[in-house]
């Protein structure tokens, strides 16, 4: 399989994305819950913006970065405006085990970087694959809450905050 491209998110890519999404979402759930608007979903307020991987006219993956909440900024021990959040991270199951979800780890840092920000992150106690991800890469869990939704398995979800390491290094790949 060739090597996916990673790109910014286009208009045109969206129905790529919410087909790669329904596979994510069919082999693990995520999101919990299929959303009523898939592309609403994909593009959460306070988006700044998003990057595929690419393979043919298949998309592999998805990354976002959005705005950085108070709450959240506060776990990170960081203003908000020194901050922004990678959200609506997945990569299908071709995919895994590829590099994908590094790849655009790496984009999102590169965008963080040249902005001088930070990067900061939540993810549901029940991610363990993406947990192992983040802290083989050197991210630090900063704080947990609980999600205000319910999981798959009925519990309430709890999400731990967790930040980049400082320097513009967000992504150091095991």
């Amino acid at each position: 399989m060739a090597e996916p491209e990673i790109r910014r998110r286009r208009d045109g890519d969206m129905k790529a994305c919410i087909e790669a999404l329904a596979t994510v979402h069919e082999a693990d759930r995520y999101p919990a819950q299929w959303p009523a608007g898939p592309g609403r979903w994909l593009t959460p307020d306070g988006m700044l913006d998003a990057w595929v991987a690419v393979a043919g006219p298949g998309v592999l993956g998805h990354v976002g970065l959005t705005r950085t909440g108070v709450v959240t900024a506060a776990q990170a021990g960081l203003p908000p405006d020194e901050l922004v959040s990678v959200t609506r991270l997945f990569a299908t199951a071709t995919a895994r085990r590829r590099g994908v979800a590094r790849a655009l780890i790496a984009a999102v840092t590169a965008a963080a970087a040249a902005e001088g920000r930070r990067l900061v992150l939540e993810v549901e106690d029940g991610s363990g694959a993406a947990v192992a991800l983040y802290e083989r890469a050197g991210w630090r869990r900063v704080g947990s809450r609980s999600g205000g939704w319910t999981t798959a398995d009925g519990g309430t979800a709890l999400m731990h905050t967790y930040l980049a390491p400082a320097g513009g290094a967000g992504w150091r790949g095991p």
